[in-house]
């Protein structure tokens, strides 16, 4: 074992530590907007709800456009700068918020929010892959997934206590302070070589090692990424999925009070205690399970993801269909579990599939593809069902959507599972 090995070992628990933590943050630093929506329309501000609206999607818009750009930053130079960079404007920038005296200058301090998110998110999960073992890959991923919705649910919460007892401003400085020092930490983090956990690994991304003459961090790597069938599977797949949860997050609470007569109180609040508790264990869960079975098939992740999101279905249906409490709220618990299984390992599964040298480049180009076709339409789409027919009738398109989620995924495996044997090119 060389020493840069054993630096990398003794290093990897530290950096996902560090990395998770982020991860947190990020999560945080979205949902806390939501907390602070009813601040907002208040004076001094006195937004109307369009403009609440367009606090979330200038930030997606600009993280959607920004990550393809980080994604070939990542696969050709340092990749602990450029994070902690991101980091550190994202930080400054929540910061920012809090200093904003008008929508414009609001909206604008959410949009480059949305710059430095791209950069850690696109970058990250390439770093990662590389302090781990793929035998142990899928925990690591798991952990670092776990900090979405815990930051999702801090977010609602620091938010909230924050604005009562301080006021809006204060939660976004609260909210943005600690990543200054994360991103120092980062900024240290060691670098490791990219691959250097797979050079002895025959099935790294089954023809996925760069096409001659093409190279790393360039655009032609998203073309050819888009050729890759188990990667493009893989991501279509992950889109649905998106579509399915992030619909479902936006809509839930609201469905349980005007479909089902729950209070406000119990809807967004139970709703989102079944978020935390189910997306704690599941994604731990199925990041153990994916590493487990990896021991027995390589397409272990994709396979497991597949089968655990279609097991989902029943209980997505019933979660939605049936009238009684005890009914769907028992179906809401094991339905968002079977989902949250997938989380790790799919991330994992999308860095295993291709070379090191282009992981920064498949996250970033999955980041779009996922949003563009999951959660930035979803809650459009039900909303304009549920505007034509009823938000009962409406919601009703979540289960389809997990169906098609874990055929993908299915699919993603078997062409995988060709590719590897030399049946079918990979692209």
């Amino acid at each position: 074992m060389n020493d840069s090995t054993r630096t990398l070992r003794r290093a990897s628990v530290v950096s996902l530590s560090v990395l998770t933590g982020v991860n947190l943050l990020n999560y945080l630093d979205r949902y806390v907007v939501s907390a602070l929506l009813p601040a907002l329309q208040r004076a001094p501000m006195g937004l109307d709800d369009f403009q609440l609206g367009t606090l979330m999607s200038g930030f997606l818009i600009v993280y959607l456009l920004t990550a393809p750009i980080f994604g070939r930053l990542g696969d050709r130079g340092s990749r602990t700068r450029p994070i902690a960079i991101g980091v550190l404007i994202w930080s400054l920038a929540t910061g920012l918020s809090g200093l904003a005296q008008n929508y414009v200058q609001l909206l604008g301090a959410r949009a480059v929010v949305g710059i430095g998110e791209a950069a850690y998110g696109t970058i990250a999960p390439s770093l990662l892959a590389d302090y781990f073992v793929r035998r142990t890959r899928g925990r690591a991923f798991a952990v670092f997934n776990m900090a979405i919705p815990v930051g999702a649910a801090l977010g609602y919460i620091v938010g909230g206590i924050v604005l009562v007892h301080y006021g809006w401003r204060d939660a976004f400085y609260v909210a943005g302070i600690p990543g200054i020092g994360l991103a120092v930490w980062i900024w240290h983090l060691p670098d490791p070589p990219r691959g250097v956990h797979d050079s002895d690994d025959v099935s790294v991304a089954a023809g996925g090692g760069m096409a001659l003459g093409v190279q790393p961090g360039s655009w032609a790597v998203y073309v050819r990424l888009l050729r890759q069938s188990p990667y493009l599977l893989t991501v279509l797949g992950y889109a649905a999925y998106t579509f399915a949860v992030g619909g479902l997050a936006v809509w839930m609470p609201t469905f349980l009070e005007q479909v089902r007569g729950v209070s406000t109180a119990q809807a967004t609040e139970g709703f989102g205690a079944i978020v935390v508790i189910t997306g704690f264990v599941g994604t731990f869960v199925g990041g153990w399970l994916g590493d487990y079975w990896l021991k027995f098939s390589r397409q272990a992740y994709l396979w497991m993801s597949g089968w655990a999101t279609l097991l989902a279905v029943p209980a997505t249906y019933l979660a939605l269909a049936s009238p009684s409490p005890s009914v769907f709220y028992a179906a809401l618990v094991v339905a968002e579990l079977l989902l949250f299984m997938s989380t790790g390992p799919i991330n994992t599964a999308i860095v295993n599939l291709v070379s090191p040298a282009e992981r920064a480049c498949a996250v970033a180009l999955s980041i779009f593809v996922i949003h563009a076709l999951g959660d930035a339409i979803s809650p459009t789409i039900i909303g304009g069902v549920s505007d034509a027919t009823s938000l009962g009738a409406a919601v009703m398109i979540v289960p389809f959507v997990v169906v098609v989620s874990g055929l993908f995924w299915l699919w993603a495996a078997r062409a995988d599972a060709k590719a590897a044997a030399g049946l079918a090119p990979a692209q």
